[in-house]
């Protein structure tokens, strides 16, 4: 028995329809606990690190135009593997798969620390995306499947929704605090603390898996969707450096493209697919998927070119950078759990999701308020305020609605869907964020006649942050269009008496429509 089977069994069901009764029912909230701090360890490590990027560089000794591939590594090889990660914690147990990445990702991240070159770093960095591709759906697929009562299955996932969204701003954070008052080996240092917390609470609170049927592993699957995933996220990363029009950019892109079109025709044929496209292919749970990729790529416009604006144009240090984001992640927290996790039993995420995007896309417009000398507290706050409530209620309830209905055998799978969405769309939003506000600051610049002095170069910095936010806000009312075209509008009160006939055939219950 999995921690992810804790949930009580209907009213009225024997056990030999609804399973053995957990004897730790009490713990999950506890387990919930554990779980957002193994997720919390994986999303914050994606920014923590790169405040610590000039700091490494200057101990270590590498190129300016090395760089890049402290942060590369780690998403080439998490974004991947989350599809393997998944099914593995499905066939595997997720509890197994969760303590082994916890471990693997604290061992990857002491390597990280102690790096004395270059080469060690980017290879330990790889090695935690690795365990991460592990880690993290199983965290999201235990949660899955803990909570399936819909009133506290909202509150789970608004608290988990809130980390998942909060965690990179907490990792400009703790990575300033690290950097400013220890060392940047801490930034990678700090993961053990983490994972040691996470195995013992996932030993003591989470009880044992079941022996389960564990049916071949989809090989063909595996090598085309993560080969394929490698070439799109490899070729946004090299558009970012060296343009959109470089062949190493066009044949990662197109390679990448087609092998995940053949990758979609295997799952069509072969007995145990990777990915089942049944979970992929549900309106709602589809739409949801669009709406997490789409927020990724917005979100890029707001940790990249703010936390530039903040220092480069506003003189901050990288702590007071970290403290500059903390009220956004204070506020993804309490509309995650407050008006996300409390509404979507009653309106559905399809009025959720929409609402958040639009509101998140007022608080990017409102950085465009931002000026070569604004003040952090009438400018900036307002809109990481705004943006934290407008994005707290967007991944609470599209994090919910995307693993809700799946069969308990794809939970992890449909979790790591999730994961990879995130991954992909922060992998464009770099990419494409990147080079629209560098084909701004140039445009600005190309109509002098001589050098651009430092104002005329700083305004037109300005001018790139300013494209970058509107992208972004653009990116959040697709966000808010695509949550009202593909998803239904959900109610999930009749959701409880679907439950009996769901945990009869060991499955998540999917919202009444």
């Amino acid at each position: 028995m999995t921690a992810e089977q804790t949930a009580p069994a209907p009213t009225g069901a024997t056990p030999s329809t609804a399973g053995p009764t957990p004897a730790r029912t009490d713990h999950r909230w506890i387990a919930l606990a554990v779980i957002a701090l193994a997720q919390l360890m994986v999303v914050l490590d994606a920014t923590i690190v790169n405040i610590a990027l000039p700091s490494a560089q200057q101990d270590l000794g590498f190129g300016t135009d090395q760089r890049q591939w402290i942060v590369t590594a780690y998403s080439l090889a998490f974004g991947s593997l989350l599809l393997l990660g998944g099914r593995l914690g499905d066939l595997f147990g997720r509890k197994n798969t969760f303590i082994i990445g916890l471990v693997g990702f604290a061992v990857a991240s002491v390597l990280g620390g102690l790096a004395d070159s270059f080469g060690l770093l980017v290879a330990a960095r790889a090695l935690q995306g690795v365990f991460g591709a592990l880690l993290a759906p199983s965290a999201l697929g235990m949660l899955t499947t803990t909570f399936r009562d819909p009133k506290e299955r909202g509150r789970a996932f608004g608290i988990f929704g809130s980390i998942a969204g909060s965690g990179a701003a907490i990792g400009l954070l703790l990575g300033g605090v690290l950097t400013e008052y220890a060392s940047w080996r801490w930034c990678l240092y700090v993961n053990v603390v983490f994972a040691v917390l996470g195995v013992i609470g996932a030993l003591v609170f989470m009880a044992k898996p079941p022996k389960v049927e564990r049916p071949r592993i989809d090989v063909a699957g595996v090598l085309t969707i993560t080969a394929g995933l490698v070439g799109v996220v490899y070729g946004f990363s090299n558009a970012e450096t060296n343009g959109w029009d470089d062949p190493v950019t066009i044949g990662m892109l197109a390679g990448g493209v087609l092998l995940i079109a053949a990758f979609i025709v295997i799952e069509t044929r072969v007995a145990h697919p990777l990915l089942p496209l049944r979970v992929v292919l549900d309106r709602d749970r589809g739409g949801s998927f669009v709406a997490i990729g789409l927020v990724a790529i917005g979100m890029f416009g707001i940790f990249l070119f703010l936390t530039y604006y903040l220092e480069q144009t506003l003189g901050f240090s990288a702590l007071q950078t970290g403290l500059a984001f903390l009220p956004m992640p204070l506020s993804i927290m309490l509309s995650a759990t407050q008006i996300g996790g409390r509404l979507l039993p009653r309106v559905g995420p399809k009025v959720l999701i929409f609402a958040g995007g639009l509101v998140a896309a007022t608080g990017l417009l409102l950085l465009l308020r931002t000026d070569l000398d604004s003040s952090y507290a009438g400018t900036v706050l307002p809109a990481l305020i705004v943006i934290g409530l407008g994005m707290g209620t967007i991944f609470s309830s599209a994090m919910n609605t995307a693993t809700t209905g799946v069969a308990r055998a794809d939970a992890g799978v449909a979790s790591a869907t999730v994961n990879t969405m995130q991954q992909i769309g922060g992998s464009i939003g770099t990419a494409l964020l990147s080079t629209i506000f560098a084909d701004v600051v140039a445009n600005s610049l190309s109509g002098l006649g001589g050098a651009p002095t430092k104002l005329q170069q700083a305004q037109a910095t300005l001018d790139g942050y300013h494209a970058a936010f509107a992208i972004s806000a653009s990116v959040l009312v697709l966000v808010a269009i695509a949550s009202g075209l593909l998803i239904n509008r959900q109610s999930v009160r009749l959701a409880r008496l679907e439950r009996a006939g769901s945990d009869a055939t060991g499955s998540i219950p999917a919202a009444a429509h």
